[in-house]
């Protein structure tokens, strides 16, 4: 599935206030409430499911990406939050560098296929440099969701 059917523009976040990546998971989570996906009773579990996966092994990438995911019993839908940290923070990612895309995604556990694609869609829209530029240059959630959606339709 396209990130751009699962990421509604009120799931998007510009200009992430967190410093860290643990800040930086809480408001994701808050956008996923926010944006209706996660039923804000379940909050707190996918939260602190997140934050265990992460403390497992970090899920920074490469190039600036981080794609912090979970699959649990308590959404029953794909939820899906983009953060954009224009300053970069460190998600102790892969190659050392500064994280500037966090992407949440949180599956239902009995979805693991999709959520495997899911990631792998994501990984690979995201290795096109000029889209990382753009989305860090993002002026509103709109054009991020915009640019998103321009890229899917070029590698489709």
């Amino acid at each position: 599935m396209k990130l751009s059917e699962l990421l509604p523009e009120s799931a998007v976040r510009l200009d992430m206030d967190g410093r860290d990546k643990w800040e930086i998971l809480s408001e994701l989570t808050d956008a996923l409430v926010t944006s209706e996906q996660v039923d804000g009773a379940h909050r707190e579990v996918v939260h602190e499911a997140v934050i265990i996966r992460e403390k497992s092994m970090s899920t920074g990438m490469e190039r600036g990406i981080a794609i912090p995911h979970t699959s649990l019993s308590a959404v029953g839908q794909t939820s899906v939050a983009l953060g954009i940290s224009r300053q970069g923070i460190d998600f102790e990612a892969i190659d050392g560098k500064s994280t500037h895309l966090v992407i949440l995604l949180v599956n239902p556990s009995e979805g693991t296929k999709a959520h495997i694609r899911t990631l792998a869609e994501i990984a690979r829209l995201l290795s096109n440099a000029d889209l990382r530029a753009a989305l860090r240059d993002a002026a509103t959630s709109t054009e991020a969701l915009d640019l998103i959606r321009d890229a899917e339709a070029t590698v489709a």
